[in-house]
């Protein structure tokens, strides 16, 4: 992965799906150039999203993201919105 985002979420067969866009592209974008999905989990690998604490150490980063993860709530939004292929409403 370069600058971007990497997605975790369901294609519209209902299938699980991994794949990443460019820049500040996303998957609900029209010709984002990755897999047609409902995302459920997105990861941020823009610099500034680590440079701060984590220097250049992204592999530092993605471990870190990965182990405050709160699986229920991806969990429950893969079965109450992505496979009946409703958008994840935005949590703020």
């Amino acid at each position: 992965f370069g600058s971007g985002w990497a997605w975790l979420g369901v294609s519209p067969e209902g299938k699980l799906v991994i794949d990443s866009t460019p820049n500040q592209d996303n998957p609900l974008m029209e010709g984002a150039g990755c897999a047609k999905m409902i995302p459920v989990l997105g990861l941020d690998v823009w610099e500034h999203a680590y440079y701060l604490k984590y220097q250049n150490k992204r592999p530092e980063y993605i471990k870190a993201f990965f182990s405050v993860i709160n699986w229920g709530v991806v969990s429950k939004n893969y079965a109450d919105f992505a496979v009946k292929g409703l958008p994840v409403p935005v949590q703020g």
